[in-house]
């Protein structure tokens, strides 16, 4: 298992116009996001030997999140190559892998990148907070590094969510919450906590279809 999703802390603060537009991005080393995978992947797993968790070195998957070719990616900077050159004598069958994506918030062209918070609104007034965890889980054959493709049963097992009529309660934060200075992520241990419980949430929904056969 290879979990890389837990360095950094994106805080977005939106306004009427792209003028507006705050992005920034806090280190939170400290929070144990990946140790959350390796947990919620237990959970699952139970005590299976087989199931260890791979070290990399740090900025390893730069290249896969901040990838310097443009028009035509580089076959280097996607995720196979990537956990190839971390797992060259790892020898798994198979590569649980967990990374963060940028997303469009719903109904706008607003992006909101991995793990974070954001902050929408007029000035400081009439402005709503929010959480959000872009987390892929990605499954490669250890001997070709090809994705497992388990795209169909995600949707199954994740269909309910794409019906929902109401906020996800975990995303909602009070504005007094929301990040201000950005810096200040780092040390709110309420904003880690809720963060921590918003990542298992989303483990859980699609971790089983990944580990669990078909």
């Amino acid at each position: 298992m290879i979990s890389a999703i837990g360095d950094r802390f994106a805080v977005h603060k939106f306004g009427l116009t792209v003028f507006e537009t705050e992005n920034d991005e806090v280190p939170i080393d400290n929070w144990g996001l990946d140790d959350i995978v390796l947990a919620r992947v237990r959970a699952v797993m139970g005590t299976d030997p087989s199931i260890r968790k791979i070290g990399y070195p740090r900025g390893a998957f730069e290249p896969f999140y901040n990838p310097k070719s443009r028009l035509i990616r580089d076959p280097a900077e996607d995720l196979p190559a990537i956990v190839r050159s971390i797992t060259a004598n790892a020898n798994c069958e198979r590569y649980l892998v967990v990374t963060r994506y940028k997303a469009q918030l719903s109904g706008t062209n607003l992006t909101i990148n991995g793990i974070g918070a954001y902050s929408r609104g007029l000035g400081s007034l009439a402005r709503q907070a929010h959480l959000f965890a872009n987390i892929s889980v990605s499954l490669l054959d250890g001997r070709t590094y090809e994705k497992v493709d388990r795209r169909l049963a995600l949707l199954k097992a994740t269909f309910g969510d794409g019906l929902r009529l109401t906020e996800d309660p975990l995303t909602q934060i009070d504005n007094a919450l929301f990040p201000d200075p950005p810096a200040a992520a780092s040390n709110s241990t309420a904003l880690r906590e809720k963060t921590c419980t918003l990542v298992a949430a989303r483990l859980d929904r699609s971790l089983p279809v990944f580990l669990r056969d078909e």
